[in-house]
């Protein structure tokens, strides 16, 4: 018997009919799923093989498998930039990879940020979702065996089958992604004694 990911089954049990009653969809299959999610890091041009190698093998422990090497499309000479020259590390993660690595990010990385208030509430106008981590250290399994030298920065994007935005942020919220409260400003004249 396979292992199915607790977010999956948290998936198929709650989020399923909670979003059939809160958005009146007629049958499970018009509710929004997740897609895959795409992690994506970059280095410098000049970045010499120790750091390259080091991301490469710090992205593959986050993803639990081997990234992809990017690699310029076309020369750029402002930016020492020459075709075929590696710029970063790419994996997409799908089904229980996916699920797994969603969880950490929502119940064990963000929660590590200091002074975390949320997550913005922009998402891509397609149901889409885009972030941006600075250091890679807040995932636990980073700090495993000590090894790195750099703080590694990453895009997340998380891709659903959501077509508008207000879906998709319902979707994710539901799977935990802590979304920052949005207040209306109240200006108040200050008292005149």
């Amino acid at each position: 018997m396979s292992h199915k990911p607790v977010l999956k089954q948290f998936y198929l049990d709650k989020i399923v009919p909670e979003l059939i009653n809160s958005r009146g969809y007629k049958n499970r299959h018009e509710v929004p799923a997740l897609v895959k999610i795409v992690i994506n890091s970059a280095f410098k041009a000049d970045a010499d093989k120790a750091h390259q190698a080091e991301v490469h093998k710090e992205i593959a422990k986050l993803a639990g498998q081997k990234p992809v090497v990017t690699k310029a499309r076309k020369s750029i000479s402002n930016f020492k930039v020459r075709q075929g020259m590696p710029l970063g590390v790419m994996v997409t993660l799908r089904s229980a990879k996916m699920f797994e690595f969603l969880y950490r990010l929502t119940a064990i990385a963000l929660p590590m940020i200091r002074d975390f208030r949320g997550v913005s509430n922009k998402l891509d106008g397609h149901g889409n979702y885009s972030l941006g981590i600075t250091d890679h250290t807040i995932f636990p399994e980073t700090l495993a065996d000590g090894s790195h030298r750099h703080n590694i920065g990453l895009d997340i994007s998380i891709v659903t089958t959501a077509t508008t935005d207000d879906e998709g942020r319902d979707l994710l919220r539901l799977f935990g992604l802590p979304f920052r409260k949005t207040t209306t400003q109240t200006t108040t004249e200050p008292e005149k004694n």
